[in-house]
């Protein structure tokens, strides 16, 4: 029996396009992921958040990408000052509900793809957590020189089993499409130094019902019941025959980008 594919639905919305975080955010109120798992150390994520930590102290800091602000305030106990920039109008006041009247910690909205909305030199260092890489050939105008700039993007490998175990539920991605854009970028920046490191590491889904929600992750309601409805019984059967105590492993892959501005 074959997996249906849940993209061919009528309100299926390409993932991180305008539409999706704006759905994403109406419906839920935050960028969280829906799905359990839990990932081997070290991992793309917890370097980036040691080297993010050790370079914001005392510091004004941009947050590019910032989502609902709750990585933006947990930073802004040890940075100076913090600002949080976004696409997603309900994003940025989900953030200024979060901070509470922080008073070093405040959020705008706007498209990078438009510039970045800052002075000149207005930020000591900055950071992109799974945010637009358009951003970056913007940053060396707002970061002053010998400033920092750390990026976390999603690795094109993160997820590459899931195509071949369960062919049409997930797609296979053809190339390295992440890569290639975030070395656009960074070339068109004129950087004094950059560093491209792709770190991976395991993920372990636990249960069936979590990879529905991994498939869905942002979409509407109903596309994620029909999906668990017409896919569910297969899945179980696949996830069963592969998956450890620990859960379904696979590859869980991030690129970090380190910038001397």
């Amino acid at each position: 029996m074959k997996l249906m594919d849940p993209s061919k639905l009528v309100d299926w919305l390409p993932p991180h396009s305008i539409a999706w975080y704006q759905q994403l955010s109406d419906s839920v109120g935050k960028y969280v992921y829906p799905w359990n798992s839990t990932l081997k150390e070290p991992n793309g994520e917890s370097i980036f958040e040691r080297d993010v930590a050790q370079m914001i102290v005392n510091k004004k800091v941009l947050d590019v990408g910032c989502g609902h602000g709750e990585f933006t305030i947990k930073c802004s106990d040890t940075a100076k000052e913090i600002v949080g920039f976004d696409i997603t109008d309900h994003f940025v006041q989900v953030g200024q509900d979060l901070a509470n009247r922080k008073p070093n910690v405040k959020f705008i909205a706007g498209n990078s793809k438009d510039g970045l909305p800052f002075k000149r030199d207005e930020f000591d260092c900055a950071y992109i957590r799974k945010g637009p890489t358009s951003a970056y050939p913007f940053l060396k105008a707002v970061v002053k020189k010998d400033g920092s700039i750390i990026g976390l993007h999603p690795g094109d490998d993160s997820g590459k089993e899931l195509a071949m175990l369960f062919p049409n539920l997930f797609e296979q991605v053809k190339g390295t499409p992440i890569l290639d854009t975030i070395e656009k970028r960074l070339a068109s920046s004129h950087f004094s130094s950059t560093s491209l490191e792709n770190v991976t590491s395991i993920e372990f889904i636990k249960t069936p019902i979590d990879l529905i929600k991994l498939r869905c992750f942002g979409q509407k309601i109903a596309i994620y019941e029909t999906t668990k409805e017409k896919n569910l019984s297969i899945v179980e059967k696949i996830f069963e025959r592969n998956a450890t105590d620990d859960g379904l492993p696979i590859t869980f892959s991030r690129y970090l980008v380190r910038i001397s501005v």
